[in-house]
C-alpha cells in the first residue's frame, strides 16, 4: 500500500470512528489515568499512588524518555488531578456533530 492510500485509509477511519462516537485508545487511557489518580487521592493512598508513579516512570524510561522529565510530568499530572473537577475538555465535534448551532 503505498503512502498516499495509507493516508486515505487512516483518515476515512478517523472520521468513521468520529461518526461513531468511538474513543481511540488515548481517550480511554487518558480517562483511565485521571480516574486511577483520583481515586488514589481521595482515598489517601499515597502510598500506592507513589508505587504507581515510580512503575509508569520506570516503563517511560525504558522507553527512552528522561526520568527527570517524567517525573516532572507525572507529579504535574497529579497536581492537576488533585484540584478536582474533570480536566478535560468537551468534544464540541461529537455533542454537535452538525455544528455548535444545532439543538441537543
Amino acid at each position: 500500500m503505498n503512502l498516499k492510500a495509507a493516508r486515505q485509509r487512516q483518515k476515512a477511519l478517523r472520521d468513521a470512528n468520529r461518526r461513531a462516537k468511538r474513543p481511540d485508545r488515548d481517550d480511554v487511557a487518558r480517562v483511565a489515568l485521571f480516574w486511577l489518580i483520583r481515586r488514589a487521592i481521595e482515598k489517601g493512598q499515597q502510598m500506592e499512588l507513589e508505587k504507581f508513579r515510580n512503575k509508569i516512570v520506570s516503563m517511560l524510561t525504558d522507553q527512552g524518555f528522561d526520568e527527570r522529565e517524567c517525573d516532572a510530568v507525572f507529579d504535574d499530572l497529579v497536581a492537576k488531578y488533585r484540584m478536582g473537577g474533570s480536566p478535560f475538555r468537551r468534544k464540541i465535534h461529537l455533542i454537535y456533530p452538525d455544528g455548535p448551532d444545532q439543538e441537543v
